[in-house]
């Protein structure tokens, strides 16, 4: 690739994950000051970002896109389990969880399906996976139990979504149709929490700015930037998303990265890509 090329690249990669790292940030930000109700802002992230790609619906005859309402399950999935948990997780720990339990499920998939990480790859998962079960465990500084285990469904979740979408030849197409799929089920899910709805101004244009910029448009940039990433790249610079969410947690929400989270955190985000290397190579 020439260093226009490379350049242009490295942007959009940068751009892609402060957004996904913005998710976190913004959910956190809206639950922590009971500015807008979980399942909430569940409904608006799905329902502006079906908007936002309302363009990208249409398939071309030379790249069609299939309708899959099991993705759009697993999407819808994700996006209440992801809101529910960070009630009670900070930015930080929520997005190390989330994209831990992404790639231990993928990984764990194809290890399922027959591939082989050989030695190095192997001792790579299973620090990665000691990583996530560092954080959880019971303790003092042990993130809130009940959020854990919901961002761990989110993050299983996730991962299936990431997998039916593999070898999608519209990818950007086919997320604006999940996106419209589960729109309707995150409006559904307020129907048994109506006594709990909650919502402000403040609230709304958090989740809002959520579904229509670091997830809708977040993804039609991500699926821009991976033309110029290989698989592996692309799975690995990802680990740098939980990074960005702690950070950011302590400029914009004054949280105090724990001991357990930074060694956690090295645990699983250098397992995975010492796993992923080990794989590609």
């Amino acid at each position: 690739m020439n260093r226009p090329g490379l350049a242009r690249t490295a942007a959009l990669t940068v751009l892609t994950l402060s957004a996904f790292a913005a998710n976190s940030i913004l959910c956190r930000k809206a639950l922590l000051t009971e500015a807008i109700d979980p399942v909430s802002f569940t409904a608006l992230r799905l329902g502006s970002g079906a908007v936002v790609l309302l363009p990208f619906l249409r398939s071309r005859a030379d790249a069609p896109a299939v309708w899959s309402p099991r993705a759009a399950a697993a999407l819808l999935a994700y996006a209440i389990a992801f809101s529910l948990a960070y009630v009670s997780l900070d930015a930080g720990t929520g997005a190390l969880l989330l994209f831990g339990l992404v790639q231990v499920t993928m990984i764990g998939s194809g290890l399922r399906r027959g591939e082989r990480l050989g030695g190095l790859g192997t001792v790579g998962f299973l620090a990665a996976a000691s990583g996530v079960v560092w954080l959880v465990l019971p303790g003092v500084s042990a993130p809130n139990a009940r959020g854990a285990i919901l961002m761990s469904i989110a993050g299983i979740a996730w991962g299936g979504y990431s997998l039916l979408g593999r070898g999608l030849q519209a990818p950007t197409r086919a997320t604006a149709r999940n996106f419209a799929l589960a729109a309707p089920g995150g409006l559904l899910l307020l129907v048994p929490f109506a006594s709990s709805i909650a919502i402000t101004t403040n609230g709304a244009l958090l989740a809002v700015t959520s579904g229509a910029v670091t997830s809708g448009l977040g993804y039609v940039v991500w699926y821009t930037a991976l033309r110029g990433h290989s698989a592996t790249s692309a799975a690995i610079v990802q680990l740098a998303v939980p990074v960005l969410a702690a950070l950011g947690g302590v400029a914009f929400l004054g949280e105090q990265p724990t001991t357990r989270l930074v060694g956690a955190g090295a645990l699983t985000l250098g397992g995975v890509a010492v796993a992923l290397m080990a794989r590609r190579r």
